[in-house]
């Protein structure tokens, strides 16, 4: 176990937010639905070709890689999130895209909580010259209350 595991397990969390896509799909019913739609786009492909329409079966091709490249650019960004765990004298801020892990860590006591100008805008957050936006995840209407709470929790450390 590493150093930062010591202290990040003896420490204790005040307070865990975390904040991720909503994924109404589960990876195997993902799978699931595009194998029956190329199934069904292949079937009706085929039997154009038996009509004498040859030159659907490569543009039906051609849409389903389309697709299947669509739905891999989905897949990889389904589990995306971000964590704001807030300990008792320090803040970190864990960022997940794809495969990047992008983790900040501030004093609590210096933090500056800025939400956007309008619902649309990420939350800032500024400390001693650095700025990171976070909220990507929150839905329009929940960053200001979270940028809300984000300050009353800063507030008691």
């Amino acid at each position: 176990m590493e150093a930062t595991d010591l202290l990040t397990s003896s420490e204790p969390v005040m307070k865990d937010w975390l904040m991720k896509r909503n994924c109404a799909v589960s990876p195997r019913q993902f799978v699931w639905f595009y194998m029956s739609l190329a199934s069904f786009s292949l079937f009706i492909a085929f039997m154009l070709v038996l009509c004498g329409a040859w030159l659907v079966l490569p543009f039906t091709g051609i849409e389903l890689l389309a697709v299947a490249v669509a739905f891999a650019i989905y897949a990889r960004h389904a589990v995306d999130y971000e964590r704001v765990r807030l300990y008792p004298n320090r803040l970190v801020v864990e960022q997940v895209s794809a495969e990047d892990v992008t983790q900040f860590e501030f004093n609590p006591r210096w933090v500056r909580v800025e939400p956007g100008a309008t619902p649309r805008d990420r939350i800032k957050l500024v400390s001693r010259g650095e700025t990171i936006m976070i909220g990507q995840h929150l839905a329009q209407y929940r960053r200001a209350e979270f940028a809300n709470e984000l300050r009353r929790w800063l507030r008691q450390c």
